[in-house]
């Protein structure tokens, strides 16, 4: 995979690989010690996120993922802060589902990359 070279970059690759529903297409875009809270749990660390992205896929099929209104609280040469809106749409058990609300995401450069660091999502 290309350097991920800015935090947009970031947020736009993010954004087309949840919408592949393939961890491996996830993956690059987090963090090591990532923390994700979700409406499910918190999860801490990559392997963590990891199991829940996992089920998440299991669960909603043919997900559609969209981030809009990304507004950058903060950024610097390694570190940026930004919230958004977000929505999905799929199916689950074969029928029509669907939800959004806000995210917050703290992302970190490391090792020429950005990656998420911590993501908040809520009503």
């Amino acid at each position: 995979m290309d350097v991920i070279s800015s935090p947009d970059d970031c947020i736009r690759r993010y954004e087309a690989a949840l919408t592949s529903q393939d961890w491996e297409q996830v993956a690059p875009m987090i963090h090591e010690d990532c923390v994700a809270v979700f409406s499910s749990g918190t999860f801490v660390g990559k392997g963590e996120v990891e199991a829940a992205f996992r089920t998440t896929f299991e669960l909603i099929r043919d997900e559609t993922y969209t981030i809009s209104e990304l507004n950058w609280i903060e950024r610097s040469e390694s570190v940026a802060v930004a919230h958004y809106k977000f929505a999905w749409e799929g199916l689950i058990n074969g029928e029509p589902a669907s939800g959004g609300g806000r995210g917050t995401c703290v992302l970190k450069r490391s090792h020429g990359d950005w990656q998420i660091l911590l993501e908040h999502l809520g009503p």
